[in-house]
């Protein structure tokens, strides 16, 4: 029995859903989300939340259950406050800008990278920290995941892109031979 998949995800006011032709639709204050959802699973509108439940016994039912449920309460906090990621630029001579739907990036190559804002996603640019926000948690991730892989942090100077939040251990060196 999955814990996650047997929760109620809970609507809080201001939010509806609905459900039509396995489409599940969020729809907020600001934000409207929608989702397939997988014939493995049913989901059913209540009055105190969104119950998702197994169609059949199979393997691919009891996984679909509990990550249905969690994309559901995503897609609820995404609607209602929002995803951001921070990311944080170091080194000599890297830049970054936001221009219209585009981020120009100068990482040192021979080149300088443009990386494209999906649609509902903003990102702004604060000395060399850049936050990427929007409604859909995986759109978020995936683009902060892709600007990140672009020039993913070195253990030796600290330099290219990390998390704000994350800790990268740091390398010593080679050392001069001994005279």
């Amino acid at each position: 029995m999955s814990r996650i998949g047997k929760k109620i995800v809970e609507i809080p006011d201001g939010v509806t859903a609905s459900v039509e032709a396995n489409t599940v639709t969020i729809k907020g204050a600001k934000e409207s989300l929608s989702m397939p959802v997988h014939n493995a699973v049913s989901i059913t509108v209540e009055e105190d939340g969104i119950k998702v439940s197994k169609n059949h016994n199979a393997k691919i039912a009891s996984a679909m259950w509990g990550t249905t449920t969690r994309l559901l309460e995503n897609m609820v906090i995404g609607v209602t406050k929002g995803f951001e990621k921070v990311l944080e630029l170091n080194g000599v001579g890297f830049r970054m800008d936001v221009q219209g739907k585009k981020i120009n990036l100068a990482l040192g190559f021979s080149h300088p990278v443009t990386v494209e804002i999906p649609e509902k996603v903003t990102a702004t640019v604060e000395k060399n920290l850049l936050k990427i926000s929007g409604p859909d948690k995986q759109v978020v991730g995936q683009l902060a995941a892709n600007i990140r892989a672009l020039k993913p942090v070195e253990p030796y100077k600290g330099k290219g892109f990390k998390y704000a939040d994350e800790i990268v251990r740091r390398k010593e060196g080679k050392r001069a031979a001994a005279a």
